[in-house]
């Protein structure tokens, strides 16, 4: 790993120590609220992505929804939280359902909880489910839930098969999907390399929410398969471009 690299990776993680410690101090101390948390986190997404250079273009704002929904992107990097962040408008609260291991990683773990981040062992069906009955509570106070359906990073962007949690908890709630399709950040902090790379250009497409109610899941999970494909997203913008050229 390089030094400038290693230096990008140490100011990323002094960056989130900067905002996990006043998160469990405000917590110890009574002061800890929704606002707070929602302020430090697009704060953490903004400078995490000013830190490494990386370049968003982000589209599709218009198509989010009023209403407290399931967010649902590609999962390309660990970069992928602070890109979204740092994407969403400013008044949307979200909080991501996310693998339990995370929660274990002192102090940041702890902020991660105290923040309204849902933590899911899918290995245990009984915990899993009292996962998506905390994500419907909160949906239900108007906090919009991200889950990555893949449940995993991809480590050539191509899309893994799709979990079916996220997918029950948008039925039993009657809530619609929000796709998000996440193109470039895996070039930001490379799955299985411990390194950042600076100047990277990410792009974030928010798509056309997804409707649940009255369909099958696996009617859904396909569609929202194709609309979180990056592989897709860039096929319809080369003929897009075709067709102009022509």
């Amino acid at each position: 790993m390089s030094n400038g690299s290693s230096l990008l990776t140490l100011r990323a993680f002094q960056h989130t120590l900067r905002i996990s410690v006043p998160t469990v101090f405000d917590a110890l101390t009574g002061r800890l609220t929704a606002e707070r948390c929602d302020a430090r986190l697009r704060d953490w997404g903004e400078t995490l992505v000013a830190i490494t250079g990386t370049h968003l273009d982000v589209s599709g704002r218009e198509n989010i929804p009023r209403e407290a929904c399931v967010v649902m992107s590609n999962h390309q990097s660990i970069s992928d939280i602070p890109i979204l962040y740092a994407a969403i408008p400013p008044s949307l609260r979200l909080r991501m359902v996310t693998k339990a291991e995370l929660f274990r990683v002192p102090v940041w773990g702890r902020a991660m909880r105290l923040a309204g981040f849902i933590p899911i062992n899918r290995g245990n069906r009984q915990s899993a489910i009292s996962s998506l009955e905390i994500a419907k509570r909160d949906m239900a106070a108007g906090t919009f839930i991200w889950i990555a359906p893949e449940g995993t990073r991809s480590r050539d962007g191509a899309i893994l098969p799709l979990k079916k949690g996220g997918f029950i908890l948008a039925r039993d709630t009657g809530c619609p999907i929000l796709p998000v399709v996440l193109d470039g950040s895996r070039l930001v902090v490379p799955p299985d390399v411990p390194r950042t790379c600076h100047g990277q250009r990410v792009r974030v497409s928010f798509g056309k929410p997804i409707a649940t109610a009255g369909r099958s899941i696996e009617e859904v999970m396909a569609e929202v398969r194709l609309a979180i494909d990056p592989a897709r997203r860039e096929a319809r913008a080369a003929t897009v471009l075709a067709g102009a050229g022509g």
